[in-house]
């Protein structure tokens, strides 16, 4: 599935400005425009389906389990415990044809909340799409939430590296609409962690590696469309890059 841009040529324009100006950028840096500190690890994902309405979306209206390859990461990043905009990628990998990238960040749970990245020190905790997808007429978010009963990934990335070392951390994943409560679709568990060389081979693409039924919706997507094609660019990525081989946790 694609973005569609600004009608006008003036956005289109800057849309070509955005995504020349994150390449460069991207390869100043050597390495991710966005989000590049991080750890990858094995993962698998389990759907449970719906509850209640249907989404229109058969990924997650239907029980399922894939093959996924996770990825914790710090915006900025700062170092250490301090406070950040977390993010969790996920790449859920189907038998055969595109994968499913989703990309949450740290926010909150409640509805005008959960459209604001929001920094904090954990990584067990909430994580939104900040911006929502259509399924025909229909806007979703998706969003990871804690598991209560789940081993806490902790204040950094070494702490999270460690609670895979000696557990199987988790989250639950669920799907909301802009002001109801989130529905409770599936379980994400987090294996062994990947080498620096996979992680730093990996690339997503939230906007095209999607299931059929959706879509990137709102003003900000051809803009995180150009930024993320930039980033791949500078690293010579492509959309599909990387991923754990592995077949379960």
């Amino acid at each position: 599935m694609t973005a569609t841009p600004p009608p006008s040529r003036a956005a289109g324009r800057a849309a070509t400005a955005v995504e020349r100006a994150s390449t460069a950028l991207g390869r100043l840096r050597r390495g991710r425009l966005l989000h590049p500190a991080g750890r990858s690890f094995v993962g698998e994902t389990v759907i449970w389906g719906t509850p209640g309405p249907p989404t229109g979306v058969a990924l997650l209206d239907h029980p399922g389990r894939y093959r996924t390859t996770v990825r914790l990461s710090k915006g900025t990043p700062t170092p250490g415990s301090w406070p950040d905009v977390l993010g969790l990628a996920l790449r859920l990998h189907g038998d055969g044809g595109r994968p499913f990238d989703l990309l949450v960040s740290s926010s909150g749970a409640a509805p005008v909340l959960r459209n604001l990245p929001l920094p904090r020190r954990r990584f067990t905790g909430t994580y939104s799409t900040i911006t929502c997808y259509r399924a025909g007429r229909r806007r979703l978010w998706l969003a990871a939430l804690a598991d209560p009963d789940s081993a806490d990934l902790g204040r950094s990335l070494a702490t999270a590296v460690a609670a895979t070392r000696t557990d199987t951390p988790r989250l639950v994943l669920a799907v909301a609409s802009a002001v109801g409560p989130w529905r409770l679709v599936g379980q994400v568990s987090l294996g062994a962690q990947l080498s620096a060389e996979e992680d730093a081979a990996l690339a997503f693409d939230p906007v095209r590696n999607l299931p059929p039924e959706l879509r990137v919706a709102g003003p900000l997507a051809w803009l995180r469309d150009q930024t993320y094609r930039g980033s791949r660019r500078a690293r010579g990525a492509t959309a599909q890059s990387g991923g754990s081989t592995a077949t379960t946790v």
